[in-house]
């Protein structure tokens, strides 16, 4: 894969039409610590947001799933720099923030004017997706970044017509998931398998309820209450 950026066909700003340009980067298994702590771990990290702090640094707010969390925080105490807390736990993991003050290649993407959205580690496999504003100077972004992160590769890049909302599907998913009970999630995931959403329906609640051995008072209790975390959550972040 080419570490140069092509340059054809682009407006002044480096992003072809005028849209945004989004770009993904992949990187070496041992290049950072998110990446190297998914391949120890044998887990997945996955950036849900990251917010810049007065004293400089970076807060990273990762999902990650398939460790345990004390194993997590034991390998960030390991890298120099780096301050983790975790601030929520996940039947399959947790919630961690990170303050990172260097060695960030999503920190340096913000910096240079790129918006870090997909930032992945998986199995000792790393990958950023960010999108550059039309605004900017995309080929110039690019370019140095890929000179300052020699670890870093340009793997894609495409023309965007706008920005992708700031929540990302893995925080709304882990969102949703802390709002519901494990029987409010029961409940709704066989109503929606069973056809209860569908139009028309495929079967009633007192069908769903009998195929979960409740009574149909329980089953509306339940559904209703899952339906409005689910919309509560939808209106909350917009």
């Amino acid at each position: 894969m080419a570490r140069a950026t092509d340059t054809s066909n682009r407006s002044p700003n480096g992003t072809g039409n005028g849209g945004v340009l989004e770009v993904e980067f992949r990187f070496e298994p041992s290049a950072y610590p998110f990446v190297r702590a998914s391949a120890v771990a044998d887990c997945t990290f996955e950036l849900a947001e990251l917010v810049p702090r007065s004293d400089g640094r970076y807060a990273e707010f990762f999902n990650v799933t398939g460790a345990d969390p004390d194993r997590i925080e034991a390998l960030a105490t390991e890298h120099e720099g780096t301050d983790v807390t975790l601030v929520e736990t996940y039947r399959d993991g947790g919630l961690f923030e990170f303050l990172v003050s260097d060695d960030c290649p999503a920190r340096r993407l913000a910096e240079l004017g790129a918006l870090p959205r997909r930032v992945r580690g998986a199995g000792g496999r790393g990958s950023i997706v960010a999108e550059i504003p039309a605004d900017a100077d995309a080929a110039a972004i690019v370019e140095t970044f890929l000179a300052e992160t020699p670890e870093a590769t340009l793997a894609s890049k495409r023309t965007k017509p706008s920005m992708t909302p700031l929540l990302s599907e893995a925080t709304l998913h882990r969102r949703l998931e802390a709002r519901l009970t494990d029987r409010q999630r029961e409940v709704l995931q066989t109503a929606f398998e069973a056809g209860y959403y569908d139009w028309p329906r495929e079967c009633t609640g007192t069908e769903v309820a009998a195929e979960l051995d409740i009574s149909s008072a329980t089953f509306s209790e339940h559904i209703h209450a899952a339906e409005r975390a689910l919309i509560a959550t939808l209106f909350e972040e917009r």
